[in-house]
């Protein structure tokens, strides 16, 4: 990052700062980091600035305009020196800020605080189509739109985030987030409709009411693999802010038999909800609700021991299910996700194994560019890597992805290596984060190796809270950090 730009984000940074009472110098003593560590990894901006301008010539076709869409599209801007883009994507306001939406749907953020119009964000000489893709013909090389018919690139690079799916449990719409109890923080509408559920709750427990919150994790890979005990967590707090804790249960039910994949970070969850009194129930996952009667049903799959196997010297262990049903006063949905419908019906989606499911974008994890098609990258929640749909992803998958779309553009390999890493800022109360941080080694790989990454820390609320936002807007979206 050059030093204006580093500056123009300190100055973004101390006036969202100053919102909140508190001085750059102060929250970098509490943190006890230099500006420039603290703001972002040195190694991941000077990836993003440092490549002299490539004289490479093509079209270039960027389908999404979400993070990782925008952020590539700034990226590719700087490093081409006659840049050919164009970049599809139907929201004027793609760029909001989606880690925020916990914060609106807990009252600490405002929506406002969170949502950014596109047009502010995408560099002036990309040429920007407002409409949506329905297929993809990469063999021909071509995408056909909404409304501007087929485009046709020479490179196309696959951003087009995730596809929500709360239609897919029984009795259940995305319109119904807000009413009866049920919550979900997917989308910025939804948040702030949780908040509203969410107060209900906490205003019943306060009156001396017995309630019971529930919180769902379904059994598709989901974005931000946190975010549903994120709300939990915060909801704890809320409870315990007006003093009605001990009038309600909180129980969290994911579909598979881990708080995370990463050991240390699974054992650190299980002692915090041991604290906070909080409970969990593994392999539920979500498929039923009754509005009307406020119940939850689940599909707990479960084994149990079969007949003793001679030859393998172990019993068999026997897959079974039954229908649990959970009754709830305030009920958060995490919905099935999948690839949108045109990349998940194109060939581009895994055609094999059990990243089919999906139907995410069949690309090599560590250089993002496509296995059947050279002239295809994708990046972001719709690559079908192992790990990697956060933003923290994403700002490290798409300084990879620009210098490898411009390698192949050049005739070369693609060299740049995605290490697969993941940065998910838990948020466990109002005030306290764990920094989950890790890659494709499955540990822990912490930016700040003296500090116990396991660790609920408030330095990593102050940057959770008040920085991350300002990075991401004014770094990473522009292609700087």
């Amino acid at each position: 990052m050059e030093k204006r730009e580093l500056d123009a984000l300190c100055d973004v940074l101390d006036t969202e700062l100053k919102q909140h009472g508190l001085s750059r110098r102060d929250a970098l003593k509490l943190a006890g980091l230099s500006s420039a560590a603290f703001l972002l990894n040195p190694s991941a901006s000077v990836g993003a600035t440092s490549a002299t301008a490539s004289s490479v010539t093509g079209k270039i076709l960027i389908v999404g305009g979400g993070a990782a869409g925008c952020s590539l599209a700034n990226a590719l801007v700087k490093k081409i020196s006659s840049p050919d883009i164009t970049l599809i994507e139907p929201n004027p306001q793609s760029v909001t800020y989606q880690p925020g939406q916990t914060f609106v749907a807990t009252g600490i953020y405002k929506l406002e605080d969170i949502v950014a119009q596109t047009e502010d964000f995408l560099p002036k000489e990309v040429k920007w189509i407002k409409d949506s893709v329905v297929s993809f013909d990469p063999e021909n090389n071509t995408v056909e739109t909404t409304a501007n018919g087929q485009i046709r690139y020479d490179f196309l690079v696959v951003a087009t985030g995730l596809q929500l799916h709360y239609e897919t449990i029984d009795g259940l719409t995305k319109e119904m987030i807000g009413t009866e109890g049920i919550g979900s923080i997917y989308t910025p509408q939804g948040a702030l409709k949780t908040w509203g559920v969410l107060q209900e709750f906490v205003a019943k427990a306060k009156s001396g009411q017995k309630v019971a919150g529930v919180f769902s994790h379904p059994n598709t890979p989901i974005k931000c693999g946190g975010a549903p005990k994120k709300i939990m967590y915060l909801t704890h707090d809320r409870l315990k802010e007006a003093k009605a804790r001990e009038n309600a249960t909180l129980t969290f039910y994911p579909n598979g038999g881990l708080m995370f994949d990463v050991p240390e970070y699974h054992d650190a969850i299980i002692k915090q909800y041991e604290v906070r009194g909080m409970e969990w129930n593994y392999r539920h996952n979500l498929i039923g609700v009754d509005a009307s009667k406020k119940i939850a049903t689940f599909d707990h799959h479960y084994l149990v021991k079969g007949a003793w196997d001679e030859d393998l010297e172990e019993f068999e262990m026997i897959p079974e299910a039954k229908r649990v049903e959970v009754p709830y006063d305030f009920l958060h949905v995490t919905p099935p996700m999948t690839a949108p419908d045109a990349v998940r019906n194109s060939s581009l989606a895994w055609q094999r194994g059990s990243a089919a499911a999906g139907g995410w974008v069949e690309v090599e994890k560590e250089t993002l560019q496509h296995y059947r098609y050279p002239n295809v990258f994708a990046l972001g929640d719709v690559a079908g890597i192992p790990m990697g749909k956060t933003g923290g992803s994403v700002r490290k998958q798409y300084t990879v992805c620009a210098d490898n779309l411009i390698a192949v553009m050049n005739g070369k390999e693609p060299k740049a290596k995605y290490d697969g890493y993941t940065v998910c800022p838990l948020v466990t109360g109002i005030g306290t984060v764990m920094m989950a941080e890790f890659d494709w080694s499955g540990k822990p790989t912490p930016s700040f190796p003296l500090l116990d990454p396991s660790q609920e820390r408030w330095l990593w609320w102050i940057m959770k809270v008040y920085m991350l936002k300002p990075m991401y807007f004014h770094g990473m979206l522009k292609g700087r950090a």
